[in-house]
């Protein structure tokens, strides 16, 4: 299972990172959760630089591709070079996206008639690219999920794992990195957003 977080120079760093910290709860099952970036190194948001685990193109066979956000996105949007190495699938790939991701799949054709989550910022901008945009945290059909606000990038981990794995695996994930005292009802928060959308 290998799963493609996109990163782009300013990203947000709980978008990336809180997804790959809890979809990594599933490595032992094989899962590959790689950040992947169109350069060797991207710096985000507020100047932390790391390395791309994967290029780009490993999104178009990835089993899994998560669009994070970022201060640079509507700039992404409008580079062609960039955008025309995705070749993507929502046929074949579960494809989500967190806060402006979410303007990426409506730019790369993936949100043809389903409404989307970002966040209040982006919003305008995907309203703009003619998307509907919801006042929640999460939404999903099909194989397409979109979250919106920093912290709903756990949304999207808990959906993926549940979706593909599974309801325990997803519960187990989740209790792992909730708050200690907190854990029962963070499984139940979380699962009560994404399962109507399984």
């Amino acid at each position: 299972m290998n799963i493609a977080i996109l990163t782009f120079d300013g990203f947000n760093e709980l978008d990336s990172f809180i997804a790959l910290g809890i979809l990594n709860r599933m490595k032992e099952f094989g899962w590959n959760v790689q950040i992947t970036c169109p350069k060797e190194t991207v710096t985000s948001m507020n100047g932390v630089t790391v390395t791309a685990q994967q290029p780009l193109e490993f999104a178009n066979s990835a089993d899994v591709v998560i669009f994070g956000s970022g201060v640079c996105t509507r700039d992404v949007a409008k580079d062609d070079e960039i955008l025309g190495r995705l070749s993507l699938d929502s046929q074949r790939q579960v494809i989500c996206a967190q806060c402006s991701g979410t303007l990426l799949l409506g730019v790369l054709g993936l949100l043809d008639g389903i409404p989307a989550c970002t966040d209040l910022t982006t919003k305008p901008w995907v309203m703009d690219a003619g998307i509907k945009v919801l006042d929640d945290p999460f939404f999903a059909k099909g194989n397409i999920a979109t979250a919106g606000g920093c912290m709903a990038s756990q949304y999207l981990a808990t959906w993926i794992i549940a979706k593909i794995a599974g309801r325990e695996s997803a519960e187990s994930a989740i209790h792992y990195v909730a708050p200690t005292g907190e854990k029962e009802s963070s499984v139940e928060h979380s699962l009560s957003v994404v399962l109507p959308f399984i």
